[in-house]
Parts: C-alpha cells; structure tokens; sequence
C-alpha cells in the first residue's frame, strides 16, 4: 500500500459516505416536514424526534464534507527521518502479542478502516492518543500507550 493509494482510498470512502449522509439528511428533512409529523396533540412527538433527526443528519453531511475539503487539501510528503512521522505518513506498527496494523496520520475521519487488494489500514488523527505518541518517531522506535488500566506496547516497523 502505498500513500498515494491510501489517500485515494480514503478520498473514495468519504465521498461514498458523504453521498449517503446527505441522501439520509434528505430523507430525514421530508419526514420532518412532511404533513404526518405535524403534532395531533401536546403529547404527539413525531415531528419534533424528526426534525432532531434531520438536524443530526445535516451535521453528519457537514463533517463528511469538511472531511473531504481537509483531505483534498492534504499534500502527502515523502518521509524524512529527520522530522519523524508527521501529517500524511503511513505507519506499520507491530505489538508485543505479535500482530501488526498499518495505520494513515491523517488531518480527520478517525477510525475509517479501508481494504482492498494491495492491504488494509485505519485511519487516526494526531489528536488520538496513539497519534500523538506516534509524531516526531521513526522506524525502530518503541511507544506506549496507557489505555485505562491497561498499557499497550508498540514498535514502530516501517513509515512511509
């Protein structure tokens, strides 16, 4: 996998959801305003639980949205050893259970895992946790993460 690939992956993915956050937001805004949701009486809540719907679908397109605008926006960089892992790198980190993840530093959208024919990776932030533990690292490098109780371990493998 690649970043320029990653990148692809990801500009895909939110423009899919961003496609159908705002067919939801639309669905959700014709149900608010649609003639049924009018309250028959004081205890009649459908129209006011729809247009809370509509309204949290419309959020939703908007965070799709500016998602896409930051990641449009976003130049990949060719890592350098001497600045560490930074915005736009692509990370393969190992645990002390033997597993390993491939991870992408991006500007939002959290959490996005993507797969296709060339690997899988998950999106993070450098406002996680494990993003912030990750910035400034190179390949080699070991980190901690204290996750409640629990303390997990990770070496960096490889950084592109």
């Amino acid at each position: 996998m690649t970043k320029d690939r990653a990148l692809t992956l990801i500009l895909a993915r939110l423009e899919q959801d961003l496609d159908l956050a705002s067919r939801a937001a639309q669905a959700a805004h014709e149900a608010a305003t649609h003639e049924e949701s009018v309250a028959e009486n004081k205890y009649d809540t459908r129209g006011l639980e729809a247009s809370y719907l509509a309204a949290g679908q419309a959020r939703r397109v908007e965070e799709f949205r500016l998602a896409l605008q930051r990641y449009r926006a976003l130049r990949l960089r060719p890592f350098d050893a001497a600045r560490g892992i930074e915005l736009s790198a692509l990370v393969r980190l190992g645990d002390d259970r033997g597993g390993e993840q491939t991870l992408f530093l991006g500007p939002d959208a959290a959490g996005l895992r993507i797969a296709d024919e060339g690997g899988s990776f998950m999106v993070i932030t450098p406002h996680s946790p494990l993003g912030q533990r990750l910035l400034g690292r190179d390949a080699g490098d070991e980190i901690e993460l204290q996750l409640g109780a629990a303390c997990q371990r990770y070496q960096v493998l490889d950084v592109a």
